[in-house]
């Protein structure tokens, strides 16, 4: 039989803050990213997400929204650390999260210097004050990621005209290896030069030293990108899974650059209308398969602290998602978020939410799967729905759905 899992990942679209906020993310014990935008917009009405059982998963109704007796709904909490786009994407898909170190360049560079050497390549380090970075083969930094929570990532930043990519990704894997940090980044593009990277040389608190990213021109041609994440094994993952089963895989939006999918589609997309609409024809287009579309514009929403575009990018994605519920017969929609961004919070950082899980199936009504304790269950359910083996971590629900 012809089937579809559809997962839809509203980027940022947390509910309230998880138990263990106070501890594990100071700061974030009072978020609650739908709870923010109801109180700036109290007329905000979701009819589709509604139905689906957003209220339920909130767990309060609001002026123009109301609880649903016939939704399938439930939350998860994230077993990541902290609250990640990268990580809660690999937690969707199956992984089980390890945690990282929060740690400078500085303290590594060193170790990852003569790990580099040791294979083969040419490393010069870079000074600035008593800050130190690596140019490896002439064209590649490496140095701490500048640009997001300092001490989660390092970044290797090349001109792609002069090495290619597929190079540069052997030198941020060679530093995978050593680094315990979050993520490994490297990105480049054409049409700049290594002389435009290191003008792009910046410092922070007098303990980090990196490229910023926009600054290097990496983004304005040819960009392409690879998220390494910390014990983050790829094969474990449903996409592979699914692929080495013939089953096939389509992922849209950000989670197209993310998450690992060799054998199936993959399809960058940042506009909101866009990446369903891209996500529409390729349920219309598919018969049996997977798709997972990030809708991004929500987590940039709450990035720029600015509730009233969260609130019109909210709308969006609700009529689009109502024209998906429309496509769903013998299938299985999921709506889910994977993580907070609250824009209200006082910070323009993740928040760390519990997330809704509203599902769609036909024949059934009127079910709560509970809160769940890791992202993982949603790949392990896509799984058990194609009858493949289980990725690494987490509890189908599909049991539930009868």
């Amino acid at each position: 039989m012809d089937k579809r899992f559809i997962v839809i990942v509203l980027d940022g679209f947390g509910m309230q803050a998880m138990a263990d906020a106070a501890i594990a993310r100071p700061g974030d014990e009072k978020s609650s990213t739908l709870g923010s935008i109801l109180h700036d917009h109290p007329d905000l009405k979701l009819p589709n997400l509604e139905a689906l059982g957003l209220m339920n998963a909130f767990g309060k109704e609001s002026e123009k929204m109301k609880f649903s007796d016939k939704a399938v709904w439930g939350k998860s909490e994230l077993m990541h650390f902290g609250a990640d786009t990268f990580m809660g994407h690999q937690e969707i898909m199956g992984s089980l999260p390890k945690k990282p170190v929060v740690q400078p360049f500085q303290e590594k560079v060193d170790e990852i210097k003569e790990h580099l050497k040791k294979h083969g390549h040419k490393v010069e380090v870079r000074q600035n004050g008593h800050l130190r970075y690596l140019l490896v083969d002439d064209y590649c930094t490496v140095a701490d990621n500048i640009d997001a929570d300092l001490g989660m990532a390092y970044n290797c930043t090349a001109p792609l005209d002069y090495l290619s990519f597929d190079k540069e990704l052997e030198i941020g894997r060679l530093v995978r290896e050593v680094a315990t940090v979050n993520r490994v980044i490297p990105f480049g593009g054409t049409n700049t030069t290594i002389d435009d990277i290191l003008a792009a040389e910046e410092t922070r608190e007098d303990r980090f030293i990196g490229i910023h990213a926009v600054k290097s021109k990496s983004y304005e041609h040819g960009y392409q990108c690879r998220h390494l994440g910390y014990g983050v094994d790829e094969k474990v993952q449903a996409p592979t899974i699914l692929g080495h089963a013939h089953i096939p895989v389509s992922l849209f939006g950000k989670v197209a650059d993310i998450v690992a999918n060799d054998t199936g589609k993959s399809v960058s997309c940042v506009d909101t209308a866009e990446v369903l609409d891209l996500t529409i024809q390729e349920i219309k287009d598919m018969k049996n398969g997977f798709i997972c579309t990030n809708v991004q514009e929500t987590d940039l929403a709450g990035h720029s602290q600015d509730s009233t575009w969260y609130k019109n990018l909210l709308e969006i994605a609700d009529e689009k998602i109502g024209i998906i519920m429309d496509l769903i017969h013998d299938d299985v929609l999921v709506v889910m978020a994977d993580h907070g961004n609250d824009p209200n919070i006082g910070h323009n950082r993740h928040t760390r939410e519990n997330v809704p899980l509203l599902i769609k199936k036909a024949g059934v009504e009127g079910v709560s799967i509970g809160l769940r304790k890791t992202l993982s269950d949603v790949g392990a359910s896509v799984c058990d729905f194609f009858g493949v083996s289980a990725p690494q971590n987490g509890q189908s629900f599909m049991n539930l759905l009868k």
